[in-house]
């Protein structure tokens, strides 16, 4: 397997890395604020249009969907405008999207605002992760990227109380009010990021610049790279997101109310909020094994605990421990991207990078759901939990000993 590659850097020093906090970090928690201000609301808007309740849910996969089919143009978008216009352009567009979804008058309309909102995440993620690859040195890569992780969850975590608030004034309309006001917000602070050294399209066009490998090339070259590392990333993406399932599934089956249910899985969110950076400072000290396999043990061991459960105190107990894993690996498909990407070709790498996490994603609530369709609820988690599990073996076996 190739080792990772080096990036030339731009910050070399905490100093320097503290100037990145408002252009990369604010627009990052400014984007997780508007998104997780529609989330909740985006299966009631769809009922408002007449949807039946299966449609209603698959609404919400949309924004997945769109990532997903998008992640690869979004890597070329980055290599050729540079990492700075493509925030821009992918906020701009998510202010565009929210406006669509906000003035739909049907639900074929507001679908397409839904799926478009899903585009510009991908470009703005992939944005940000590629620009922090650039511009921070390795030794501080995990702390950087731990950091971008758990501030995107804590937009996430506050988007919808902000949402709520819009919605007493506006109804459902206020929550996408707060995401309009979000991601334009996170376009002008994104507007102000420091161009990095031989980006973008003077870069390309620039008399000795080299051509940009296609995807193509890269999945030629990195192949090793993706189906070890890159298969353990994939289930690591499925259990996270199969997490998000569990907890109100689980709180439901034991007869909880929706309201006992959602403040477990907040003080789970809470958890997993406080434990970002000083995982990301062990991978940087100690080497990446020492965080993704805990990491995915923890979650791993949660699930299969969690069909055991069997009241409020014991499913917060076993909730808090899963958000603690999945809070101390905030970052780490990131890092690990970051690590094995090629200095030339790194936008490319890491858009196929990101492919394979969102198949991940959205295959582990699919596995699920057919599962509880088949066995019921409780070995359908404790599946989740064996994948959980797998993923920790294949972390200890695919990543490097010392990485970075």
């Amino acid at each position: 397997m190739s080792q990772p590659t080096q990036p030339a850097t731009t910050y070399d020093n905490p100093a320097d890395l503290r100037r990145l906090a408002l252009p990369i970090y604010g627009p990052s928690l400014l984007f997780g604020l508007g998104e997780g201000a529609i989330l909740p609301v985006v299966a009631l808007s769809a009922r408002s249009f007449g949807a039946s309740v299966a449609v209603a849910a698959l609404m919400v996969m949309l924004i997945n969907a769109g990532s997903l089919v998008f992640n690869v143009p979004a890597s070329i978008i980055c290599d050729r405008y540079g990492e700075r216009l493509a925030i821009v352009g992918a906020s701009a567009l998510g202010v565009l999207a929210t406006v669509l979804c906000l003035v739909a008058g049907n639900l074929a309309v507001f679908s397409v605002g839904v799926f478009l909102i899903g585009i510009a995440s991908s470009v703005f993620l992939l944005a940000r992760q590629t620009y922090l690859t650039e511009a921070v040195p390795a030794q501080y890569r995990a702390r950087a990227l731990s950091t971008l992780g758990g501030v995107m969850r804590v937009g996430v975590f506050i988007g919808p109380f902000l949402g709520a608030a819009a919605m007493a004034v506006w109804h459902l309309q206020g929550a996408y009010v707060v995401c309009v006001v979000a991601l334009l917000l996170a376009g002008i602070l994104g507007a102000t990021l420091k161009d990095l050294p031989g980006h973008g399209r003077a870069a390309r066009t620039a008399p000795d610049a080299a051509p940009a490998p296609t995807v193509r090339a890269i999945l030629r070259e990195k192949w090793p790279v993706f189906i070890t590392v890159g298969v353990g990333i994939l289930l690591v993406s499925a259990v996270r997101q199969s997490r998000q399932a569990v907890i109100p599934l689980w709180a439901e089956h034991l007869g909880l109310s929706p309201q006992v249910s959602s403040v477990i899985y907040g003080v789970s969110s809470a958890i997993d909020m406080l434990v970002f950076y000083p995982a990301g400072k062990v991978m940087d000290v100690r080497g990446r094994r020492w965080v993704t396999v805990p990491s995915m043990l923890v979650m791993g061991l949660s699930m299969l605990a969690m069909p055991l459960t069997h009241g409020v105190a014991t499913l917060t107990l076993v909730s808090c421990i899963l958000g603690f894993g999945n809070g101390i690996g905030a970052g780490m498909v990131m890092t690990l991207g970051a690590d094995f990407a090629p200095e030339l070709g790194r936008a490319q790498f890491l858009g196929i990078w990101r492919e394979m996490s969102d198949i991940g994603g959205t295959a582990g609530p699919l596995l699920l759901a057919a599962f509880t369709a088949l066995l019921g609820l409780g070995p359908a988690i404790a599946i989740s939990g064996v994948i959980g599990l797998v993923a920790a073996l294949q972390m200890w076996r695919a990543v490097p000993r010392r990485s970075g």
